[in-house]
């Protein structure tokens, strides 16, 4: 290197020195507390002059502007109006057991005794989750969660949330940890529309607050974390869960801070509270909409608590004539035939329905029981018991998505050609299975259009084998069948999971929707003077084409028309729908639809308080009850009624028909005689008192030859007994291992 390099060089070395000095004299460690501890003063003098500015309000406040909910159906007259007057009574502290209020410090706030009313590192995260929008900040102490009830709102906002702190520094420091214990227990929401210890014990143990043992304060205590999701009758599976869990939490902190013994907690056992009391005002099926109502908003943020605060006004999506015509359609139909007093199985005897428009998803009508004062439960919403053969269109719909093929290779359609033999052994499956049909009829070869007008058995068995029942249940949970109950064996096929009403109007509006995705909701808007709540606009995914969902419903008008759904027919309106009777008559379903209007009816069967799922035969003296019974009958008066009498509409199918007919299968069961040219075959193996011949007063009719997707407006083609109306089915299933009969 020369000297003019290393001058360079030297010079490049002098000038990088220079720089790095110049940052680090920028960045000394002075200047760098200097500036921390000048943030720190300046974040002290803005919350001192915060301090000064934010006074104590005056006690009460939020209590005093409470006002009433008012709910109204969707032309904007009212429906109901809730909280009236806040259900709270006021209880000093020494009415209220010493080991109950450690029970609530326990579950809410361990160092309430010793700190100073405010918790700076849950109150910091609090505000780092209302500033990143993640909803409820949490992290308060007991009394900060008093000031927030009794002096502030529910708002999570960042100026709420400092107002909260500065103000519970100066309760802290006025008023005493007991009188602040006793503010927040009875301020405190409960859930049930309790605020307040009293209203809750009342509420959930029908006891009043100075009779709570600590088992009982424990579960009150945890509740407040989530007042809803934790009631214990509403509650999910995991909510039960959850507070379970957190009641054996605050039972172990009791332990941990010498509140109670070990072995006291050891013989403590989880307190169950009574069934909820239905409200004033709610009686009829009102209590049931405004229930269904405040489900859908709890799922919108709309909680319990914001709810309980009052000023807001509900409107619903349900149509106050076509409510009337629901409710006129179950009294006509079927309450007018009921001795509920005199006769032990009519007493039995519980109907729901839930009707939705297809295009929208919008609930229009909703029958939960008999009166919401009388039974609390919700027959429309409830998930306790199974759809039954309303499952079985949703096998075809999978069948058809899926382009699947029969054990011979066959493409299934309308036309395919099943062996219906009654307790035919399904072939292709690990599981045995070998359905019963109704009555224990049996068909020989039949097509799968009149095996879906007759709901037979043994057909819909194999073809779930052949669709594979993973790929059913994947159709099913797109077009909104809950997976409750739900395993992937051959029985799913006679709908042996569970589904409400609510559940299979969504399916079912999903098929009348040309198989655009339809969830049903029942909450128009929301309206607060601080917030406003819209219904979640649906999505319009396809969950299934339009060919296989048009399909499934051309199958479904052969139901209706001359099929177990014949009751709901009439020359008034263009229908399709399904039966469905669940094993032991314990549910009976009738799932239809119109271009205009998707409903749901169903019967069930319950005794013992709700405890037990009980048969409906004899239901109002009828023998077996079934879909195409009671269900069919108030469908198709309320269809009417709702459409004002009828109307022209027709479905507008396209691409319908798919399928291939191979030659008729070889029964399991041969028919007794081979049946000529102008001959229909007669079931084999019948049971006594079951007709073997075609009834007189039908017509057999000459097998047409075989042809691959015929036009829509072509009749299935192949031989068989022609349906028999009001047929349906009896749901015999499978066990582990063997075959017997599901439910016993």
């Amino acid at each position: 290197m020369g000297r003019a390099d290393a001058r360079r060089a030297q010079a490049q070395e002098s000038r990088r020195a220079a720089k790095s000095g110049g940052i680090r004299r920028l960045f000394t460690w002075k200047k760098l507390l200097g500036t921390f501890f000048g943030i720190v003063l300046l974040g002290m003098g803005a919350f001192g002059a915060l301090y000064l500015y934010v006074d104590v309000p005056a006690a009460g406040n939020s209590m005093a502007e409470r006002q009433s909910n008012v709910y109204k159906y969707s032309d904007g007259t009212v429906l109901a109006r809730t909280g009236k007057g806040v259900n709270r009574q006021i209880v000093d502290l020494d009415e209220v057991p010493k080991k109950v209020q450690h029970a609530f410090v326990a579950a809410e706030n361990k160092t309430f005794y010793k700190d100073q009313g405010v918790d700076l590192k849950g109150t910091t995260r609090g505000l780092l989750n209302t500033l990143s929008g993640k909803g409820k900040q949490g992290g308060s102490t007991i009394t900060q969660q008093y000031v927030k009830n009794y002096y502030l709102t529910q708002d999570a906002t960042v100026s709420r949330k400092l107002k909260e702190l500065v103000i519970s520094l100066k309760v802290d420091q006025k008023k005493s940890k007991d009188e602040i214990l006793a503010g927040y227990i009875n301020t405190a929401y409960y859930g049930r529309g309790a605020s307040g210890i009293q209203a809750a014990a009342q509420a959930y143990y029908g006891i009043d607050a100075k009779d709570l043992n600590v088992s009982q304060g424990a579960y009150l205590a945890s509740l407040l974390q989530a007042p809803s999701q934790y009631d214990w009758n509403s509650a999910t599976a995991t909510g039960k869960k959850l507070v379970k869990e957190r009641w054996a939490y605050t039972l172990r902190n009791m332990v941990e801070m010498d509140w109670l013994t070990e072995s006291e907690k050891a013989k403590l056992t989880f307190p169950y509270p009574q069934k909820p009391k239905p409200a004033e005002g709610m009686e009829g099926q009102r209590g049931y909409l405004v229930e269904a109502a405040n489900k859908e908003l709890e799922k919108q943020g709309v909680s319990a608590e914001d709810r309980d605060a009052g000023g807001w006004t509900f409107t619903l999506t349900v149509d106050k004539k076509r409510q009337q015509a629901l409710e006129k359609a179950v009294d006509d139909q079927l309450e007018s035939k009921l001795d509920r007093e005199g006769n032990k199985v009519d007493a039995t005897v519980q109907a729901g329905a839930t009707s939705v428009d297809p295009k929208t998803g919008k609930v229009v009508a909703l029958y939960g029981g008999e009166d919401y004062i009388k039974h609390y439960i919700s027959n429309a919403t409830r998930q306790d018991y199974q759809p039954a053969s309303t499952f079985k269109p949703l096998v075809l719909a999978s069948a058809l998505e899926n382009e699947s093929t029969t054990q011979d290779g066959s493409l299934i359609g309308l036309n395919t050609i099943y062996d219906g033999t009654s307790k035919r052994p399904v072939v292709g499956s690990d599981t045995p299975f070998a359905p019963q049909n109704e009555d224990d009829r049996s068909y020989g070869p039949i097509s799968v259009q009149r095996a879906m007008n007759s709901s037979v058995n043994s057909v819909f068995a194999q073809m779930i084998v052949d669709v594979t029942p993973s790929a059913v249940k994947e159709t099913a949970l797109d077009l909104g069948v809950p997976d409750k109950n739900f395993p992937e064996r051959p029985a799913v096929t006679l709908g042996t999971m569970n589904a409400s009403t609510w559940d299979m109007a969504g399916a079912y509006a999903t098929l009348d929707n040309h198989g655009q995705k339809v969830t049903p909701h029942i909450v128009q808007s929301a309206e607060h003077r601080d917030r406003t709540v819209n219904a979640e606009k649906p999505k319009r995914e396809q969950a299934i084409s339009r060919a296989s969902a048009d399909t499934v419903t051309k199958a479904l008008t052969g139901v209706v028309d001359a099929g177990s759904g014949s009751a709901a027919n009439t020359s008034a309106y263009d229908a399709a729908g399904k039966t469905g009777t669940s094993e032991d008559n314990k549910s009976a379903w009738f799932a239809g639809y119109t271009p205009e209007l998707t409903t749901v009816v169903a019967l069930f069967g319950e005794g013992d308080g709700g405890r037990k799922q009980v048969s409906l035969t004899g239901t109002a003296n009828s023998g077996r009850a079934n879909g195409g019974g009671f269900p069919a009958r108030i469908w198709a008066d309320y269809t009417l009624g709702a459409l004002g009498g009828g109307s022209g509409k027709t479905f507008d199918l396209q691409d319908v028909e798919r399928g291939e007919v191979p030659a008729p299968p070889t029964p399991t069961e041969t028919p007794s005689e081979e049946p000529s040219e102008s001959e229909e075959p007669t079931p084999s193996d019948t049971p006594s008192g079951t007709p073997s011949e075609t009834p007189p007063s039908e017509t057999p009719t000459t097998p047409a030859p075989p042809t691959i997707s015929p036009p829509p407006s072509a009749p299935p083609t192949s031989p068989e007994l022609p349906p028999q109306p009001g047929e349906d089915d009896g749901q015999p299933g499978e066990r582990p291992g063997g075959n017997g009969l599901l439910g016993q």
